[in-house]
């Protein structure tokens, strides 16, 4: 499975007055979307959420999103390797996604930029 890098999954109040800073700090523009009723702004290496604390308390569980080559490659390797997938690969707005629980208990997302 080929990693091409990971983002710093963030719960913030209001995107509005944390975008400005997180572009600051990274030279990047904010590319926002909605995933459900949580709206989310992707700043470089940072993913900022803000929405209803019913649907936050579950994003928060998740230590990191690893962008990889493959979701369907990160499924299989990630089974072998004793890890639970325990949501998709599924259509995200990025591509496709995954959310697997490690032997040790983390979280984690796995998405590709394949297409949906």
């Amino acid at each position: 499975m080929e990693i091409l890098g990971a983002s710093l999954r963030i719960c913030v109040d209001d995107l509005d007055t944390a975008i400005p800073f997180y572009e600051r700090l990274t030279g990047g523009r904010a590319l926002r979307f909605a995933r459900g009723d949580v709206e989310v702004a992707a700043v470089g290496s940072f993913l900022l959420m803000s929405g209803p604390e019913s649907e936050l308390e579950i994003l928060r569980k998740v230590a990191a999103t690893i962008a990889v080559k493959d979701v369907d490659e990160a499924h299989r390797l990630l089974t072998e390797l004793g890890a639970r997938v325990v949501a998709g690969p599924v259509p995200s707005p990025a591509g496709r996604n995954l959310l697997a629980v490690h032997p040790d208990g983390s979280v984690f997302e796995y998405v590709d930029q394949r297409g949906a």
